[in-house]
């Protein structure tokens, strides 16, 4: 059964941005409009209202989308049951996480979980981790590896993998930035490289405002790794996971700042939506974290 065209519909259901919903699904805008003119012209009926500038739902559309969402669910039920009664496992799981998270932590996840069920097949996604949660809240993967926000999604599973501290990076050495680190910095004038959005972000704006400091922000970019990147240029100050730093290959061109107090370190772990935990592959998956 083609759970694909649902599964981009309600993506687009949920971001309203064809640019945002084709980049969590990991195909082209332009596949994306075609597979949603493809679903439109399969129902006789427009989905969404669109222009240069905005999506909306429309009455049909909204209608449909709770159609989609109870399809899928009941297809996950009934595929589930059909597998418990599997003498051995079998299908496909789709994961999503960082470049980092794949290096620090699903090597050790995927060699005992290939060796227990050889049938069950991967499909691994990589990309910014502030979308990971979304991503499984929309459907479109199954589970994802990232830090837990402080306020979790009551519909959300969360198993704890490991910690991470949360730290300000600085070039080793720059003429330029060294001596507006000498001391307490003046983070007015201390250029700062931080992320877009995303738990990190949000963090890093609380300790400013704790702090009643306004920073001047150089650059914000999607990415530990681009952060660590633009540091390392000596761009500017930046705030990363250090499991993010542990894993670059750039991690011999910056140092760590002592700064206190300390950000509140990163509780990194799986998620799924709670319900997928009755399917015996998510489950199967799930029991590899002790």
């Amino acid at each position: 059964m083609d759970t694909r065209s649902l599964k981009l519909f309600i993506s687009l259901c949920d971001t309203l941005h064809f640019g945002r919903a084709s980049e969590a699904c990991h195909i082209s805008p332009s596949a994306l409009t075609r597979a949603i003119k493809q679903l439109e012209g399969s129902l006789g009926v427009q989905l969404f209202e669109r222009d240069n500038r905005t999506v909306n739902l429309t009455r049909e559309g909204e209608r449909f989308q709770e159609y989609a969402r109870e399809a899928l669910t009941q297809w996950d039920v009934v595929r589930n049951s059909l597998l418990a009664d599997a003498q051995e496992l079998q299908g496909e799981i789709s994961v999503y996480c960082s470049v980092t998270a794949s290096y620090s932590f699903l090597y050790d996840i995927l060699s005992e979980f290939r060796r227990q069920h050889p049938k069950i097949e991967i499909k691994l996604h990589t990309g910014d981790p502030e979308n990971a949660i979304q991503r499984v809240l929309a459907g479109t993967d199954d589970i994802t590896i990232a830090a837990r926000p402080d306020t979790l999604n009551a519909g959300l599973a969360f198993k704890h993998i490991a910690t991470s501290p949360l730290v300000f990076i600085a070039p080793h050495e720059d003429i330029h930035l060294d001596p507006l680190l000498t001391g307490t910095p003046d983070w007015s004038v201390v250029p700062m490289i931080l992320s877009e959005e995303g738990v990190s972000r949000k963090r890093i704006d609380r300790w400013f405002k704790a702090r009643q400091a306004k920073p001047m922000i150089y650059a914000q970019v999607a990415g530990n790794e681009a952060i660590v990147s633009m540091v390392s240029l000596g761009f500017g100050v930046g705030v990363v996971p250090k499991i993010v730093l542990d894993n670059s290959p750039l991690a011999d061109r910056v140092r760590i700042l002592n700064i206190e107090p300390e950000l509140k370190a990163y509780d990194v772990g799986l998620f799924a939506l709670r319900k997928k935990l009755q399917s015996p592959l998510i489950a199967a998956f799930w029991s590899q974290i002790k």
